[in-house]
């Protein structure tokens, strides 16, 4: 009581009654609970983009000749899948590759015998000339490393609608490496991303040696191949004149820049490494250079004219092509046009006689079931759907 007394005397001194105090501290009280009651809304925005991004993780020890040179004859086909996908905004999203190679003797113990051989990239060439590099050589295969190493490395980003998937082959057992596996796709989780496992060898080896598990934890797809089966390939009439509109494609590209001529160098490269496996892949190559996920802004003037923002002339004319560098803007964005117009009559055409191409084999039944092509196809689609991707 002599407590309260001496505070009300203090407020008084002051200049306030206790009356006034005590309004006040309700006051008080009332703006403190119309701050919680009231919370201001966040307001998150979604990405402009969605990207699917893969991360392809390759044992390349000695053994792994067969698993290689699957993936060089059917990088087209994984692609090819993504050029009508849509995201469930109806949107197309960004496809980005990476490709990791591990277990081979040539690479750094230190780093556990694993080398990143491309990071997340939408250069085609650029994936397909770093995936024809690799060669095959003997030594450890440590799984959990790999894995926790392109999660590191690799830019995964944070948008929950990303399609962001690991796959992971070899022959090895899973749990070989001081990492542990479970710690490694745990990581995954977290970041949202599906590690799928593909062992090359028997289907019950590969579930005894843990590669089942190590999917499993992330809600990934398990499966197993004949990394050695000897690949089918069906002749259809449609592929001559796919490989010719192919050449045609290639001369409606107007290099530009510090990178135009090496990169057009590098086009013919990858179409003749393509060839050189044989004349399926290479016409599979020509499909996928007909879709819109073969973009080369960054060297070639019909896709950097897309850009609403590009500006032919703040180019330096001398990185322009010998027979551009003495005309006029207009000459050139003539010349432009020209060549849109053409790329997109050549692309149409190159479509429907894919389209033909793909009923001419289904009639023929050469599923290649158990290859690489075939169980990532397969995995892909099925962890799509729950990202809302279609292919209607």
């Amino acid at each position: 009581m002599k407590r309260t007394t001496l505070l009300i005397a203090c407020l008084a001194t002051l200049g306030l009654s206790a009356k006034t105090f005590i309004k006040k501290s309700n006051i008080n009280r009332v703006a403190v609970k119309a701050k919680v009651a009231a919370p201001q809304k966040i307001v998150t925005e979604k990405p402009a983009k969605q990207y699917v991004k893969i991360a392809l993780l390759l044992d390349t020890s000695n053994s792994m000749d067969g698993l290689i040179d699957q993936a060089k004859a059917q990088l087209w086909d994984i692609v090819n899948e993504f050029s009508d996908v849509r995201c469930g905004t109806k949107s197309r999203p960004v496809l980005q590759i990476a490709l990791y190679e591990y277990g081979n003797d040539g690479l750094s113990s230190r780093e556990g015998y694993i080398r990143q051989v491309i990071g997340f990239s939408s250069d085609l060439d650029a994936i397909s000339e770093k995936l024809f590099s690799l060669t095959t050589n003997g030594g450890e295969e440590f799984c959990g490393q790999a894995i926790n190493t392109s999660l590191k490395q690799l830019e995964w980003g944070k948008n929950e609608d990303d399609l962001k998937l690991i796959f992971i082959a070899g022959n090895e057992p899973f749990n070989q490496g001081r990492l542990n596996y479970k710690d490694a796709t745990a990581q995954a989780k977290e970041k949202d991303v599906v590690v799928n496992t593909i062992f090359c060898g028997a289907y019950e080896q590969g579930i005894g040696s843990k590669w089942k598990e190590g999917a499993a934890l992330t809600g990934g797809e398990y499966m197993a191949i004949d990394h050695n089966k000897r690949m089918v390939h069906i002749t259809t009439p449609y592929d001559d004149i796919i490989i010719q509109l192919n050449g045609k494609l290639n001369k409606t590209y107007i290099s530009y820049g510090s990178l135009g001529r090496k990169k057009v160098a590098a086009q013919r490269t990858q179409d003749n490494a393509a060839y050189e496996i044989n004349e399926e892949v290479a016409v599979k190559r020509a499909v996928s250079k007909s879709t819109r996920l073969y973009n080369n802004a960054s060297w070639d003037l019909v896709d950097a004219s897309k850009d609403k923002n590009f500006d032919l002339e703040a180019l330096d004319k001398e990185q322009l092509p010998a027979e551009l560098q003495n005309k006029s803007i207009s000459e050139i964005e003539d010349y432009i046009a020209k060549n849109k117009a053409s790329r997109a009559k050549i692309n149409r055409e190159i479509q429907e006689l894919q389209k033909k191409r793909t009923a001419y084999i289904k009639s023929k039944q050469t599923k290649q079931e158990g290859t690489l092509e075939d169980v990532m196809l397969d995995a892909i689609r099925k962890q799509a759907t729950t990202k809302n991707y279609n292919w209607k």
